[in-house]
Formats: C-alpha cells, structure tokens, sequence
C-alpha cells in the first residue's frame, strides 16, 4: 500500500490542525483559525480537585470532539464516524479505508507517537493525527505537531488506537464523506462567535469560562497545601506555561488563533470593527504569555512564597476582567 498524496501541514493544535488538513485535501478552501472560530474553540475551565486529576489543571478550549462535531453542523459538512470493540476489527477497518485512497483522522494516546522524540511524549487520549498511508515500515502519519510525514509502527498506532484511561479513544476514525458545494460562512462564522461568548460568559457553573478563570486565581495560593514538596510545586506552577505556550494552543492559550479567526472574519464579513477586536485579542494573548513566562520562571527558582502566588493570581483576575469586557462587547457587536 503506498502513501495517499496529502499536502501535510504543521497547526497550531492537533483536533483543529487534523479537521483542516482533512477538509483541504477533500478540496475545500478554509484556514485552521477559521475551523477554530467557527467551531467556538476558545474556553477556559479550572479543575481544582477530581477524579479525574491528581493535582489542580485548567483547560483552554471546548471539550476534544466538539471542534469537529461544531464545524459539521455550521458549515453543513458530514463526516464518517466509527468506534470499535475489536482492536483488531478496528485495524482492519483502518487498512480497507487506506486502500479506497482515503486519508483517515483518528483518536490516539499521544504517548505512543514514535515518530516525536521521547521526553516530549506524555500519556493523552485525546490526541489526533491523519493516516495517509501504509508501507512495509508501519503507518505514514501526517501529524499537526511534527514537520514532516511521520512513520508508526502497526503495534504502536495499534497500542494508541486502543489505550484505555480517561477519554479512551476505542479505536475512533473520521474522515470527510460530504461537503456542499455552497457554505453560508457569515451564518458560520457569527454562530461561532456568539457561542463563544454565551461559553466564556453565561455558562452558570463557576469554574467554567470567565468565572473559571477567577477561581483559578482565587484557589491558585493554595496549591502549596496540595503538593507533596517544593519540587512537586515547582512542576505544577511550571505546568502552567506549558498548559498556556507548548501543549497546541498557538501561543497565549488559544488566544492568538482566536485573534486571527476574528481578523479572517473580518474580512468575510466585510465588518471591520471584528479588526478591532482581533487586535485587543491579541494584546489579551500577550498578557497570557506573561503569566506563562512568570510561572516558569518562579517555578524555575523555586521562588514560591505566597507573595509571588499572590502576583499571579492577581495577574489572572487582570486577564479575568479583561476577558469579561472583551466577550461582553463582542456579543453585542454580533
């Protein structure tokens, strides 16, 4: 079996970067900052303690799937969908749609992403690559967070397709099988936006949205009392600029890709005021790189008495208030 062509690209994100490149090679013409506004990517939740975490974390855009899930509906687009009990079924599935030409996205662990130098790699099920192809060396992988077409072994794509734990991916493909020939982009694109807002905004659960944000900063000084020492601190608060700069989100927690969607909307809309509102979102991704870049330097030198936990949470109620002014006069712009 050869290797589909497919024009590989680097992204900004992996559900986002896979959804574009999917959609550009079935031959429509749209930009990943465009899938990410449409879909309402941009978010923000704050977890201090669950099940789910061994220590307190913060999420930046809409649950894994729904980027996917919201540009099908807002553009009119169908994409195929399969879930599998039988790995092997599963892999099988997988080879019979390669061998139909067509490039399929899939659901992975991050962690068994061969192709991507070890220390990067961390236990995630929520990571999404494209398979474009397979040869006698194992799977060809385009991958939004490596520059090149990468290659995997059976066993290892096998192993990520099926990894169990939170948000297990149970085998879980797509691929494009309609898209119109005609797509309202204004009705999309302003769909988009006003659901953004109504998530940072009017969502009545407090650790969600703008509300999320300032619990993040009114729990933060108390992560002391959760870590077990002074290094398990410093990873944590170090964790923070890894959350907002290095895990896929564009710089500044998403913030910069969202920025750029409003410039490109601007454009389409032919309103120029969602220029203007590019602009200020870019200055509100600035303040987020600052945070990023304080957290890993306290947590680099260990210099985290309460008087610098102190300075960052007061940093994160700046980015709170500003983000409610933001979303608020965006919502009444659209």
């Amino acid at each position: 079996m050869n290797t589909i062509p497919y024009a590989h690209k680097m992204a900004a994100h992996c559900e986002s970067g896979a959804v574009t490149s999917l959609l550009n090679n079935a031959g429509l013409d749209i930009t990943e900052p465009m899938v990410f506004g449409i879909s309402s990517g941009i978010f923000f939740g704050y977890f201090h303690k669950m099940k789910s975490f061994t220590f307190p974390t913060i999420i930046l855009r809409s649950q894994p799937g729904q980027m996917r899930k919201a540009v099908s509906k807002r553009l009119g687009i169908r994409f195929h969908t399969e879930r599998f009990r039988d790995p092997e079924y599963g892999m099988k599935r997988l080879d019979e749609l390669l061998a139909e030409n067509k490039p399929v996205g899939v659901q992975v662990d991050f962690y068994y992403m061969d192709y991507i130098p070890e220390w990067e790699r961390v236990h995630i099920n929520v990571h999404y690559i494209v398979v474009v192809g397979k040869n006698e060396s194992g799977y060809i992988i385009s991958d939004s967070y490596f520059p090149n077409l990468g290659v995997l072994k059976e066993s290892s794509l096998k192993k990520a397709r099926f990894a169990g734990g939170n948000m297990a991916p149970k085998g879980f493909l797509f691929y494009p099988e309609y898209i119109p020939e005609k797509i309202d982009y204004n009705k999309a694109i302003v769909k988009g936006i006003r659901k953004a807002c109504f998530n940072m905004l009017k969502i009545p659960i407090p650790f969600l949205g703008v509300k999320g944000i300032r619990q993040f900063a009114k729990r933060l000084p108390e992560w002391p009392k959760l870590a077990r020492d002074t290094e398990h601190l410093s990873h944590e608060i170090m964790k923070i600029n890894i959350l907002l700069e290095d895990q896929g989100t564009g710089g500044g927690g998403f913030r910069f890709i969202f920025a750029t969607f409003l410039q490109q909307a601007a454009e389409i809309l032919k309103r120029p005021e969602l220029a203007d509102f590019s602009k200020e979102m870019m200055r509100i991704g600035d303040g987020w790189r600052e945070i990023s870049l304080f957290s890993a330097r306290i947590g680099k030198n260990r210099d985290l008495g309460p008087e610098r936990l102190q300075e960052l949470s007061k940093m994160l109620y700046d980015r709170a208030d500003n983000e409610e002014k933001f979303f608020k006069k965006l919502y009444k712009s659209v």
